[in-house]
């Protein structure tokens, strides 16, 4: 933890999802304001991503502790977008509640205010892993620092904010200009933060995940794993295989055959034996992982259709090597 948090009067935690530290230690000439800052890279959870990672970041739990693991999961019978909260035939919130799914509350159950994208504000995964927080808008990045500032100079001791640009901007234009201008955008947005805030008051950057560029480099499961399969969830790079009623071991024959030149391939019980998902798992969350996990370390994807969206997503996260596990967490203080 950088030492300017001891000191501190109050605290900003700012995500800013999708941002490596990797990613943020090669560019420094993109962004000088958050280069500059005191500390240095932690690790993210695994799956690295989003519905895993702010959830653990809120609430403080392992993933196996508050139970969602990972973008698509597979809940009471159906494969659910965990961050939309719906199968393809529509959103679950009316059969799974936020709260009986994700019962833990964010920040230690205190009342903490917490800023985000409107348009986020109480949707079901917002009301999971961020329950217990109030809830305070923005609809533009420029608004962020203003909004956040306002709480602390009003008695706020601890703000949660988060932003979802970088994120956004890799999946869709991949590493290039695209990035670098949002990169340096969100660099800008902390800069103005820390003329706002008073002096004894600290912002604590981290993101959820980094990034990997797959681009086109999909691989299509064949017909021999395929024909195991009851059905998949995760994600790209942290693809869950669910085998048909005694395939099991088959499959994860199969999948290790297929997949084990450019990806870890393990059966769920050595997944939670090897304590990827934390040091404790409880026995019932079991029922929300497959039989077989493929999580690739080569710059690859694997392709699903229920993965697919209005256009291909050119980085990716998910997986566990340090280019999306390595995160930041850096610390500046105000200017005000």
């Amino acid at each position: 933890m950088p030492s300017a948090v001891a000191d501190a009067s109050a605290i900003v935690v700012l995500v800013l999802d999708g941002l490596g530290w990797r990613q943020l230690e090669a560019r420094s000439n993109v962004a000088p304001v958050l280069n500059s800052l005191e500390g240095g890279a932690i690790s993210t959870v695994a799956p690295s991503t989003t519905a895993t990672a702010l959830s653990s970041i809120a609430t403080g739990l392992t993933p196996a502790e508050h139970g969602i693991l990972g973008y698509r999961m597979l809940m009471r019978g159906a494969v659910t977008n965990m961050l939309r909260w719906a199968t393809d035939e529509g959103v679950r919130r009316h059969d799974v509640s936020p709260h009986e799914l994700q019962p833990a509350r964010a920040f230690c159950g205190q009342r903490v205010p917490y800023v985000t994208s409107q348009e986020l504000i109480g949707s079901s995964f917002s009301d999971a892993h961020l329950f217990g927080g109030t809830a305070h808008g923005y609809r533009a990045l420029s608004s962020l620092p203003v909004v956040v500032s306002e709480l602390v100079k009003n008695g706020a001791k601890f703000v949660h904010a988060y932003y979802p640009g970088i994120d956004k901007i890799a999946h869709e234009r991949g590493f290039g200009e695209f990035y670098d201008a949002e990169l340096a955008c969100a660099d800008r947005m902390v800069d103005d933060m820390l003329d706002r805030l008073p002096r004894d008051t600290v912002v604590l950057v981290t993101a959820d995940h980094g990034q990997v560029e797959v681009g086109d480099r999909l691989l299509y499961p064949s017909d021999d794993v395929l024909r195991l399969l009851e059905l998949q969830s995760g994600e790209g790079r942290m693809r869950w295989m669910h085998a048909r009623p005694g395939a099991e071991e088959e499959l994860f024959e199969a999948a290790c055959e297929e997949f084990g030149d450019v990806a870890w391939v393990r059966r769920r019980s050595e997944v939670i034996e090897e304590g990827w998902f934390g040091p404790h798992f409880p026995a019932p969350m079991s029922g929300r992982l497959g039989d077989v996990v493929i999580a690739p370390f080569a710059p690859v994807s694997l392709f699903e259709e229920a993965d697919s969206g209005p256009f291909n997503l050119i980085c990716r996260h998910g997986s566990l090597t340090e280019d999306e596990v390595l995160v930041p967490l850096i610390a500046g203080q105000g200017r005000g």
